[in-house]
């Protein structure tokens, strides 16, 4: 035991002896949510939009009001007619063009029912689609008190979100860069740091040493696991100091299944490292194989249920998908080990799969 610890602290003193690494893994993390919480993001604020009022009556002047009151939009100009919402679209000045038909107000209240056209600019589809929904949202929000105050018999949608109101993309981001930052530290510096012994050599000098090979494997894996834990803590810290990330289950839940999604990773690296010869493999296998699959295929950024159902299927074998699953449960909605336990077991099971195929590897090497 005495040897396994120096052997611990001679892995440590390595980690940190090289300062640019250990740059790398504990600014990597903070550099990754201030971006991802500040410079992307799915909201839209003050987009310059105009208006087309061929009514010009006291409705479609309330709404303009209203559009105007909220933090979303701001009205750029007023446009007289529509041969001008294509050149105004090609000053690449506004992104969307409300239209009110004539007779707005008169519709409203003979027929209950008048028309206004939202007219966005494509060219970025997802910002387009947002401005269309929070117009919508905008204008059915007036109508369902304008029917309220009226007393009017129609039916009244009512919407509310649960978990995240304000819809903050950071909310989906924080559990999304932890994962990365998570699979990257633990897979790719593991499967590294083993690789780079057996391409100098050194591997097999461990090997024959007093340790026994598993010893020599956990002495090389501790380390990150230490660092794991503790970019975790700071993903989770800054998400909930900077960005009001809320924490409403339990923490040790949430200690206990990232630590297990960290051993999960290790495993992963472990097996990497069995069946790569040189680093620069390992780091291609790392970036290649566990990058983007972890950022395209885990519902970081773009939601599974949209994929085609072949996509779909593959991203049950990716671990990630099932860790952001969790954690959003856990910080989000709040829930306990029984609403997650199906996606817990799913980590264990990669685990001892991932751990029973790099110990059979391993010992087919030693023979």
């Amino acid at each position: 035991m005495k040897r396994f610890i120096g052997f611990i602290k001679k892995e440590f003193y390595h980690i940190f002896r090289d300062k640019r690494s250990l740059f790398i893994l504990f600014g990597m993390p903070v550099a990754q949510i201030l971006l991802f919480g500040f410079a992307i993001t799915n909201e839209i604020n003050n987009v310059d939009i105009a208006v087309l009022d061929y009514a010009r009556d006291n409705e479609s002047q309330k709404i303009i009001e209203k559009i105007k009151a909220s933090t979303y939009f701001h009205v750029e100009n007023e446009i007289l007619n529509e041969k001008a919402i294509e050149e105004e679209f090609k000053k690449g000045k506004i992104k969307a063009v409300l239209l009110f038909e004539k007779d707005f107000a008169k519709k409203l209240q003979t027929e209950k029912k008048a028309t206004v056209q939202v007219i966005t600019d494509a060219t970025e589809p997802n910002v387009a689609s947002t401005i269309a929904n929070y117009t919508q949202s905008i204008i059915q929000n007036y109508q369902n008190q304008k029917n309220t105050v009226q007393k009017n018999n129609g039916v009244v949608i009512q919407s509310r979100m649960l978990y995240n109101p304000e819809l903050k993309s950071v909310f989906n981001f924080v559990p999304g860069v932890m994962t990365v930052i998570l699979m990257l530290v633990s897979a790719m510096m593991t499967s590294i740091s083993i690789t780079r012994e057996k391409e100098l050599g050194t591997m097999e000098i461990l090997l024959v040493s007093p340790l026994k090979p598993f010893q020599v494997i956990l002495g090389k894996v501790f380390p990150y696991v230490f660092l794991s834990i503790i970019n975790a803590i700071v993903i989770v810290s800054m998400g909930y100091f900077i960005f009001g990330m809320p924490i409403n289950g339990s923490v040790f839940l949430l200690a206990f299944e990232s630590i297990l999604f960290i051993i999960t990773a290790l495993s992963l690296g472990i097996l990497i490292s069995t069946i790569s010869n040189t680093q620069q493999t390992a780091m291609m296998i790392s970036l290649m194989g566990l990058m983007l699959p972890v950022i395209i295929l885990s519902g970081f950024i773009f939601p599974i249920a949209s994929m085609p159902l072949p996509m779909q299927v593959i991203s049950n074998i990716i671990p990630a998908k099932w860790f952001i699953i969790i954690v959003k449960s856990i910080m989000l909605k709040g829930v306990g080990l029984e609403y997650i336990f199906k996606e817990t077991l799913i980590l264990v099971g990669m685990t001892l799969l991932f751990m029973g195929l790099s110990i059979k590897n391993y010992k087919t090497r030693l023979e």
